[in-house]
């Protein structure tokens, strides 16, 4: 069962999600610096970059925005492998001063501007619409495949033409009218921004806001066994409320000292550690550099009772499914390497491999394992959830 809080403080808002007890998410927002991301812009293109490929666009924010041609060019499906050959040059396509509709895909960094894309996407409880696209694919996490083939038939059924869509986790055992709702719902809304961009002379503008990470967190647990909402703002517990009408058998309760229990507390400390021990006396130690995140797995305290092969494998078994819970807790993105302690057994490798990706399942952000290289790390990246 999962237990949402919701703590708003002064500057910042706290989302801590809660599995059986045991915090697994740990969202912390700051009001002044707003995430960007999902937001959608009439844009201006500043200045064409040909020999990048990409071009600076104005979306009234900081700092220029960047879009890369791949960006530009009609989406494909991902799914299947893309043979087509693209010869165009980013000068044929946009200009100095054209107006441009693009959606924000990575918010600024201190050193960055946004990342944005023409390709836009409306996220809703069941389906990820996306207009101007003529595939539909299902959620990797719907391992069914018979449920996945009736959900993309119905969804197929009901969609406008030129638009495709992502049917999301929880639209296993959704029916057809609240997928036919939800997929209304997500085209009014793209019918209004398109009506606010033709009607705006005066770009850059904002054109539709995205889901911030309240609705982001309650539509991703919306299949889920979500018990409790707890909030302790007045404010923000009256905004739940109306948030979570649609959802089902969800009770949202009002505590002015939510998140302030020592048991989570403790937990929150805890993140902030960069060795972090493990039931069978080994640890691992957790290091972020500007380029990747290193994490290293130790023995420690452990000597085993068994051969030397097996005391290592125990110690990776449970550093694995520690690192995947890490992962998700510390809201890790980008390239992540992991040096295991060595293994000389393939078989145990590949078990360890196969362990990791089972463990991924359980994360809402989307991963990739690349496999253990020559020098026996393990290449993984994952996508940050906010």
């Amino acid at each position: 069962m999962y237990d949402i809080i919701i703590k708003k403080n002064l500057q910042t808002q706290e989302i801590m999600i809660l599995e059986n007890g045991l915090l697994t998410e740990h969202i912390m927002q700051n009001e002044e610096n707003e995430n960007i991301e999902g937001n959608i812009y009439l844009g201006i293109v500043k200045n064409v970059l040909p020999g990048m490929q990409a071009a600076f666009v104005d979306i009234g924010e900081n700092k220029n925005t960047f879009i890369h041609l791949k960006d530009i060019l009609p989406k494909v499906d991902e799914t299947i492998e893309n043979k087509r050959k693209e010869n165009k040059n980013i000068n044929e396509i946009v200009r100095n001063g054209m107006n441009l509709l693009v959606q924000v895909k990575r918010s600024e960094s201190n050193k960055k501007g946004a990342k944005v894309s023409t390709h836009i996407s409306l996220s809703g409880k069941y389906v990820v619409i996306m207009p101007e696209v003529n595939f539909v694919t299902v959620s990797q996490k719907i391992e069914n495949a018979a449920e996945a083939e009736k959900l993309k038939n119905m969804v197929k059924s009901l969609l406008p033409k030129n638009m495709g869509a992502i049917i999301r986790t929880a639209a296993v055992g959704a029916t057809e009218k609240e997928l036919k709702d939800d997929i209304d719902d997500l085209n009014n809304k793209w019918n209004i921004i398109l009506k606010k961009s033709k009607a705006q002379n005066n770009a850059p503008k904002l054109l539709f806001k995205g889901n911030d990470a309240i609705d982001r967190v309650l539509y991703d647990f919306a299949g889920k066994k979500m018990q409790c909402i707890t909030v302790n703002d007045q404010t923000l517990y009256s905004d739940i409320i109306k948030r979570t009408e649609k959802f089902k058998n969800v009770e949202v309760k009002y505590d002015e000292n939510a998140g302030n229990s020592f048991d989570i507390t403790k937990q929150l400390e805890d993140i902030e550690n960069r060795k972090i021990w493990l039931k069978c006396g080994g640890f691992i130690t957790i290091d972020k550099t500007e380029a990747l995140t290193a994490i290293d797995v130790n023995s420690g305290k452990y000597i085993g009772n068994k051969d030397l092969e097996q005391t290592v494998y125990t110690v990776n078994k449970e550093a694995t499914i520690e690192i995947a819970k890490q992962l998700k807790l510390r809201d890790i993105g980008g390239i992540v390497i992991i040096d295991y302690i060595d293994m000389y057994d393939k078989k145990d490798k590949d078990d360890i491999e196969q362990l990791l990706k089972e463990e991924l399942k359980k994360d809402r952000s989307k991963t990739q394992i690349l496999g253990f290289t020559k020098l026996n790390l393990l290449e993984m990246t994952r996508k940050h959830i906010n």
